[in-house]
């Protein structure tokens, strides 16, 4: 995936959260709950587009 389409997918979904904080009435606990949801899941996809959520595959703990 170019790096300028991951930079315009990051900056779209930047904008749909920043509005959804700013003009949807929502509680204060329920935005940060969204929020983290939503940047958990940013890092997740930046890791699997960059190949690194492959590799972390690998890594055992334990027997």
């Amino acid at each position: 995936m170019p790096l300028l389409q991951v930079v315009v997918i990051l900056i779209v979904v930047g904008v749909i959260l920043w509005l959804i904080n700013s003009y949807i009435p929502m509680q204060v606990t329920i935005k940060k709950i969204l929020n983290v949801v939503v940047i958990i899941g940013v890092v997740l996809w930046l890791l699997n587009v960059f190949g690194l959520f492959n590799s972390l595959g690998n890594v055992h703990i334990g027997r």
